[in-house]
């Protein structure tokens, strides 16, 4: 029983929030400064690689797509939530983390990005599949 304790204790102090399933996340519309493409520029300790880039798409309706590339691009849809009073990113593998906009700057899972005017090509590939899957549709090809 005292260990079951101290490991839910640490749970909470870390910050990790534990769900059950990816449906009960509310999704919440997000404050327009974080609707848009954000990406990684230079290095950064969060990435696997120097030549890494990771980017974060949001759109007004609270849906987001995590996207990371490097030798390959690995994707992860998720949503926007509220959990206690902040915005976090629920992905489909049920990781939440914060979203901390600071100034003109959004810290995300241990990463700093920029707002960009448009996500790379292989990430804005990526979000249309998403979004295709998302309403039963076939993605169209790539220009």
């Amino acid at each position: 029983m005292k260990s079951w304790m101290i490991t839910g204790a640490a749970v909470l102090l870390s910050g990790c929030v534990q769900l059950t399933d990816y449906a009960s996340a509310v999704k919440t519309p997000p404050p327009d400064a974080l609707v848009g493409s954000w990406q990684t520029f230079g290095p950064q300790s969060g990435l696997v690689s120097d030549q890494a880039t990771g980017s974060l798409m949001i759109d007004k309706q609270g849906n987001t797509l995590d996207c990371r590339q490097w030798q390959r691009v690995i994707v992860k849809p998720g949503k926007v939530s509220q959990l206690e009073g902040k915005l976090v990113n629920v992905n489909n593998q049920l990781r939440v983390k914060p979203l901390k906009l600071e100034g003109s700057e959004l810290h995300y899972d241990g990463l700093v990005m920029r707002k960009v005017s448009q996500p790379t090509a292989a990430c804005q590939q990526a979000w249309l599949q998403a979004e295709a899957a998302a309403t039963g549709q076939t993605p169209a090809p790539a220009e």
